[in-house]
């Protein structure tokens, strides 16, 4: 009897470990200092540009602290979000579907039927507490710290079990996945240019995404490998898996960058290298040298690369769960993609055939 009310006391603790630890994030970033910026979008109901307070590396480094912290004191062993993972993975759930519907919920209707509107959103900006908290950035920096505690758990967990032959492909998928994650943070000001800001509306599919399937999908890899021993990965595979993720990074942090200096500072030159070579019908611009001279969409190219060099450093292909996370980039981007040309057809028109004529390829060069 004990046994078992260890189990369900075990089990409601991790059911409810997203809110508490969604409540604790949340609070750091309204406590702990930010800088505030002004983005590209533009409010639909004031016209002005958003405003935005950023702070997202403070507060994941704050976080991961308490966490190694908590770890080493044993209030909260390290591994405890793996060992809670599935009634973590339910309790996430059950959170992303009520901040859903609340987010949704007497808004003015968008599309036609509710389901759409619930799963694509209603509102494009919201933000809450006086502006301190935008709801996209919060929702970006919820699902990316819960999402890296979990691979910080996983990589413990298997550390502990397999110690002192521990996977060495297990350090350098989470030391790679970290880079991505700070790196995202470091560069916060940059994604306020992105299509996730100023093109989607906030419903179930960003709000349940972040809060859910971002933190838990993402890690499936490692989730998938950590209960199995070293695969005997060598050196070369790891160099291999490390060329193919900053190969990645080089395009996706290269691109976006590139876009951001020229929204911001459109004279000056990028890298010190490129000056900005633009197509122009007077009234708007279009990149189309550099990283946007590759391809319409390199940043998308290099994402997958990130992707398939962090799921190559766990040293397992022959496990098909660890190739859905990259999978997924795919079918995200590849679609994503078909949606933005669309869109910026819609809104430069003969400019963007210009373009598309210039740069034909799409994600690949001279290939898609």
């Amino acid at each position: 009897m004990d046994f078992l009310l260890t189990g369900i006391r075990d089990n409601a603790a991790g059911f409810f470990a997203p809110v508490i630890i969604y409540a604790g994030i949340l609070a750091l970033h309204l406590l702990l200092p930010a800088r505030r910026v002004t983005g590209y979008v533009v409010n639909e109901t004031t016209g002005k540009q958003v405003d935005y307070r950023i702070n997202g590396f403070l507060v994941m480094l704050v976080t991961v602290m308490v966490w190694a912290t908590l770890g080493a004191t044993n209030i909260v062993p390290f591994d405890w979000l793996y060992h809670q993972r599935w009634a973590s993975f339910a309790g996430a759930c059950t959170l992303g579907l009520i901040a859903s519907f609340a987010i949704v919920y007497k808004k003015p209707p968008v599309h036609k039927h509710f389901l759409a509107d619930f799963f694509l959103g209603r509102l494009k900006n919201v933000q809450f507490f006086g502006g301190r908290a935008d709801a996209k950035m919060v929702l970006y920096l919820l699902g990316a710290t819960l999402l890296g505690l979990n691979i910080l758990s996983a990589a413990a967990y298997h550390v502990h079990t397999f110690q002192p032959v521990y996977s060495p492909g297990i350090l350098v998928y989470t030391a790679l996945f970290f880079w991505f994650l700070f790196d995202y943070m470091t560069f916060e000001e940059v994604h306020l240019y992105t299509y996730d800001l100023f093109a989607e509306r906030v419903g179930f599919k960003l709000v349940w995404g972040c809060l859910t399937f971002y933190p838990f999908f993402y890690s499936i890899g490692i989730l998938a490998v950590a209960h199995r021993p070293d695969p005997g990965i060598s050196t070369p595979q790891l160099l291999v898996a490390c060329v193919v993720f900053f190969s990645g990074w080089i395009f996706a942090r290269g691109a976006n960058m590139q876009k951001f200096f020229f929204k911001t500072r459109p004279d000056q030159a990028f890298l010190g290298i490129w000056k900005p070579k633009v197509l122009s019908n007077g009234n708007a611009a279009l990149l189309c040298n550099g990283f946007w001279g590759i391809s319409r969409h390199v940043n998308y190219l290099g994402e997958v690369l990130m992707a398939t060099g962090i799921t190559l450093a766990l040293g397992y292909p022959e496990i098909v769960w660890a190739w859905l996370y990259p999978l997924y980039y795919v079918l995200l981007l590849s679609t994503r993609e078909r949606d933005d040309d669309k869109r910026c057809k819609d809104k430069y028109g003969d400019l963007w055939d210009q373009y598309c004529e210039r740069v034909p390829s799409r994600i690949i060069p001279r290939i898609y």
